[in-house]
């Protein structure tokens, strides 16, 4: 089991997630800032928008997914 901060995966907080492989991380930490932006944070909400300007293009949210995933991976069990 791996644990990442939701800063780590381009949000706003330290709170932290723990799972087995990087999709079920990756969905934790999307349901946690959906909730946090509906609740108005604006933290999480600036996090959201600069996420999104960074994906213009297919490309650039694969290369975006994929950092994270080499990032995830690297940490250690």
């Amino acid at each position: 089991m791996k644990t990442m901060t939701c800063k780590q995966l381009g949000g706003a907080c330290d709170q932290t997630f723990n799972a087995n492989t990087f999709d079920e991380i990756a969905k934790m930490v999307s349901m946690h800032a959906r909730e946090k932006v509906q609740q108005g944070d604006a933290a999480h909400i600036e996090a959201m928008n600069d996420m999104r300007s960074k994906m213009t293009s297919r490309e650039a949210a694969n290369a975006w997914m994929n950092e994270k995933r080499n990032a995830f991976n690297s940490l250690p069990d």
